[in-house]
């Protein structure tokens, strides 16, 4: 299935705990349909020392969000839906709400 959120957008939490949350994705998960946002949905993760954290303890990591709780911003900082257009001969992604190109 096409994602119509990508990395790099900067996206809107429509529904869960978090709802309200601005953030920009981090990172798309395509099998699982999940997208990380930075700032957003923070859980506690416990780490075993290691080379890297040789302290170890408790780690604070955003979690994974379903694509459908997520509604991308347009230049304009609204909540918009993603249409295809062929503009110049290139396909691009735009806002149904004010026709631009994001």
């Amino acid at each position: 299935m096409k994602l119509k959120i990508k990395t790099g957008d900067v996206v809107k939490i429509v529904a869960g705990d978090h709802k309200g949350t601005e953030g920009k994705v981090v990172s798309v998960d395509k099998i699982k349909n999940k997208a990380i946002v930075e700032g957003a949905n923070m859980v506690s993760k416990h780490e075993k020392p290691s080379a890297k954290n040789p302290q170890g303890g408790i780690v604070k990591k955003e979690a994974p969000i379903h694509i459908s709780n997520l509604s991308l911003l347009d230049k304009d900082g609204n909540t918009t839906r993603v249409g295809y257009e062929e503009r110049d001969g290139k396909k691009v992604r735009v806002s149904k709400k004010s026709k631009e190109v994001i």
